[in-house]
């Protein structure tokens, strides 16, 4: 009899355990639907990088004899523009037709030495003119009606006569290499016709995007009524107004590249690995160029990863970002995930010679939900040269060809060498429904 007790038991404890597998083995292998967004949020600025210069001596007027440098970044097709008055005047100013200095000859070397005959002057149009010199009472009387920018060639519009701007301007460049220039201003005007101190003035680099600047008239328009503070440059010396101004335009731009997106299980992170040099199957080309196909197929070929998807967006396969009042760009993706699945992304920071945003560490539960742009971070994959982003001459997306370099992949520090990033939050938006 108790044989068979335990005959009986052995047997429902064997029942209850295939139920248990049975139940687990339907939970291992049932799969879940879901989708994932990705949106590029950045609120765009149309320069890549602006800022002010005075002589730094006792006055920070620039006398004649005196000279003013500041340096910048600039890739093929950007310019330089700078505005600065010209003194012993009521209202004109110096600057360079727009967009600005031209920086790079045209097969993409950098222009250096001498460029003053592309500076030029100008009448802000507020003030009537008198005649130029020590003499010239500030602020002096105003137009009855504001009159529009002009170019002063030779004479005003009172018949007052002007040495050629490049006779009273002396400008130049010199290249420091990795897309950085410095532009030295001089006042030459001492024994002209037109002696008179420059003023403290600004400047501005404008972004490029698709073979066009962002911001082409960036301190003045030609033909048009002076704005956002040029005036107070123009008649009184005074460069904060106009360069907070510019500051307020000054940022980040950068598109995304279509976004990668792999599921997988029992594996790590198949994309990258923090500390480690870019593997060379596929990451370089998108950290470089915005082309994940490479990384995609290969992935495909990894034991543990169940889908790869490349999410372009349709019209622009890029993701832009809002640029004005028009949103970013966004992409959608539906996916299936068991229990136990991995999700993890990559995209390109457009305006970087190859930097990458991706996933950290072993990326996240497929089944997340919500918001997970906490979960990504930005890296450098060590396989290009940095340059100022934006403002590269060897940047892929600005029609370069990056400069070889081989280190292990890395976090890219904020602030960095160049710039200082928005929060990552502000410029991708991650997320799973």
């Amino acid at each position: 009899m108790k044989q068979k007790n335990i005959l009986v038991l052995a047997l429902a404890i064997l029942t209850l355990l295939a139920t248990a597998c049975t139940k687990e083995d339907e939970n291992m292998s049932q799969t879940y639907n879901s989708s994932i967004s990705v949106e590029n949020v950045l609120d765009s600025k149309p320069l890549v990088e602006s800022g002010t210069f005075k002589n730094t001596g006792v006055s920070p007027l620039i006398m004649p004899g005196e000279s003013a440098s500041f340096q910048f970044s600039a890739a093929k097709g950007q310019y330089i523009s700078f505005a600065t008055m010209y003194g012993w005047s009521n209202d004109l100013f110096f600057a360079p037709a727009n967009p600005g200095l031209k920086v790079y000859q045209d097969n993409g070397n950098p222009i250096e030495g001498d460029v003053s005959s592309q500076v030029r002057l100008w009448d802000n149009g507020t003030r009537i003119n008198q005649a130029p010199g020590m003499a010239v009472v500030h602020p002096g009387t105003p137009e009855i009606t504001p009159k529009n920018i002009v170019e002063v060639k030779g004479t005003d519009d009172q018949g007052n006569t002007y040495a050629d701007a490049s006779l009273l301007m002396k400008l130049m460049l010199h290249y420091e290499g990795n897309s950085t220039f410095t532009l030295t201003i001089t006042n030459t005007s001492g024994g002209t016709s037109n002696p008179t101190p420059f003023s403290p003035g600004v400047w501005a680099i404008s972004y490029i995007a698709g073979g066009n600047l962002l911001k082409p008239y960036s301190l003045y328009e030609a033909g048009k009524p002076s704005a956002n503070g040029l005036t107070n440059i123009a008649e009184m010396g005074d460069n904060s107004i106009l360069g907070n101004y510019i500051a307020g335009q000054t940022g980040i731009f950068t598109p995304l590249s279509p976004v990668l997106v792999v599921i997988y299980s029992g594996i790590d992170n198949p994309i990258y690995k923090i500390g480690e040099l870019d593997r060379g199957k596929g990451l370089k080309d998108l950290a470089q160029k915005g082309d994940a196909n490479g990384l995609a197929a290969y992935l495909k070929t990894l034991n543990g990863v169940k889908q790869v998807y490349v999410l372009s967006e349709p019209t622009t396969n890029i993701l832009l970002p809002k640029i004005g009042d028009q949103p970013g760009g966004r992409v959608t993706q539906q996916f299936s995930y068991a229990t136990g699945d991995r999700l993890a992304i990559a995209t390109m920071y457009g305006f970087s010679n190859d930097w990458f945003f991706a996933s950290k560490d072993n990326g996240i539960d497929a089944a997340q939900k919500g918001d997970i742009s906490s979960t990504l971070a930005l890296y450098d994959d060590g396989t290009a040269i940095n340059q100022f982003p934006g403002a590269g001459i060897t940047q892929f997306n600005l029609a370069g060809t990056p400069l070889v370099e081989s280190k292990a992949i890395e976090s890219v520090p904020n602030p960095n060498a160049f710039t200082t990033l928005p929060d990552i939050s502000n410029i991708i938006k991650v997320t799973i429904n």
